[in-house]
């Protein structure tokens, strides 16, 4: 039976319109293609692209899963069979063929590890058991040698060698920056435990002699206190987190003037302020009460007659903004100046830990606002991001 004239119109409409749409792709994937420039610069862009990709995965410094990770981006920038991450005592990760090689490769790294300078594996050498040559660079962090890069291919020139050498410093410097957070994360731990010492002589002293006094005049009231007290020291003492958050913080707070007001009565007046939105926002740990505590030791302790301490925590967008104010004796800028810039030993430990902890987090546009003249009270404003990712309370 012969075609319709009607299927036929049918099919050749269907058949124009795929090679249309083929065409089309086509040429939308030339034109992408075509934006990223010369071979060169696609050559680049690749390059950065691959590196990048790489230095994720060893943002936590040398370890069998992202080494593992960035071997697959490695090998493909130097264009190796075989790519080989190791610390210094084993292979953490193998990319590509030549696994024969594999658990000889620690022996075959010994000599570039220990001099600190790259080997190269002729093709058929000793130990390699394979047609492919290999070139071992040491991985140097600072001094210290902390593993190696092996790449495997079937000859190793020129090329090859300075490129493995270039990975392998590469890697270094991640491995540097991996052990630049680490420390940093020491660091805000023993900033931390700076704040605790700093709470035990004085704080935990005064409050035992506060609740003592009520022992015999007020039995009730000093079972109270000394709940407030266990309530506090067990939050400030705690063993787990960095952070915390405002509500927590907050809470802190109360506990301690609570324990403040024991001491001083009707000398300590408070109020607070505070949006809702704003509570479960994180924070570092241990950042307002210090705050908190300066007002009254450095603020209120030395005025005559009664003082008041003002807490707000508002909504700024996408910050929350703290601000504690007392009207004090406060203290001469230039006095300031140098306690933020650790210049001061002593006084205003809590102030100056609190400003570098906040600068270390978040940058230095987030440290303590600090406005203060001798005779017209301090006011502290802090400002943090209500959203921040991989910071847990």
């Amino acid at each position: 039976m012969p075609d319709s004239p009607l299927l036929t119109a049918a099919a050749v409409a269907v058949i124009a319109m795929a090679i249309a749409v083929v065409v089309g792709v086509g040429l939308k994937v030339l034109r992408s293609f075509r934006e990223l420039g010369t071979d060169a610069e696609r050559a680049t862009y690749h390059t950065l692209h691959a590196a990048s990709q790489a230095g994720q995965h060893l943002r936590r410094g040398l370890n069998p899963s992202g080494a593992a990770k960035a071997g697959r981006q490695l090998r493909s920038l130097l264009g190796c069979d075989a790519l080989a991450i190791t610390d210094t005592s084993g292979v953490l990760a193998w990319d590509g063929g030549a696994e024969e090689i594999r658990p000889r490769l620690m022996q075959l790294a010994a000599g570039a590890m220990e001099s600190g300078r790259a080997a190269v594996l002729p093709a058929g050498a000793e130990g390699t058991g394979g047609p492919l040559a290999g070139v071992i660079a040491p991985v140097r962090a600072g001094t210290r040698v902390v593993g190696a890069v092996a790449a495997f291919a079937p000859s190793a020139g020129a090329g090859l060698v300075r490129a493995t050498g270039e990975v392998a410093d590469w890697v270094a410097v991640q491995v540097e920056l991996a052990e630049l957070d680490a420390s940093r994360t020491l660091l805000m731990e023993a900033e931390v435990r700076a704040l605790r010492a700093q709470i035990s002589p004085h704080f935990i002293y005064n409050s035992l002699n506060a609740i003592a006094s009520f022992i015999n005049t007020d039995p009730e009231r000093a079972r109270e206190l000394v709940v407030e007290f266990a309530d506090f020291t067990r939050y400030s003492f705690r063993r787990h987190g960095d952070f915390t958050t405002l509500a927590e913080e907050l809470r802190c707070i109360d506990r301690y003037l609570l324990l403040e007001r024991a001491r001083f009565g009707e000398r300590v007046q408070v109020s607070l302020r505070v949006a809702p939105e704003v509570l479960s926002t994180v924070i570092p740990f241990l950042s307002l009460q210090p705050l908190v505590e300066n007002a009254v030791r450095h603020g209120l302790e030395a005025k005559e007659g009664p003082g008041h301490i003002s807490i707000t925590a508002e909504d700024a967008g996408a910050f929350a903004e703290v601000t504690i104010e007392d009207d004090g004796v406060g203290m001469d800028p230039e006095q300031l100046r140098s306690v933020l810039a650790g210049h001061t030993d002593g006084d205003h430990v809590g102030l100056r830990n609190v400003d570098a902890r906040l600068r270390q987090v978040y940058g230095n546009d987030h440290g303590l606002v600090v406005e203060t003249a001798p005779g017209e009270g301090t006011l502290i404003t802090m400002r943090v991001p209500k959203s921040q990712p991989g910071h847990d309370a």
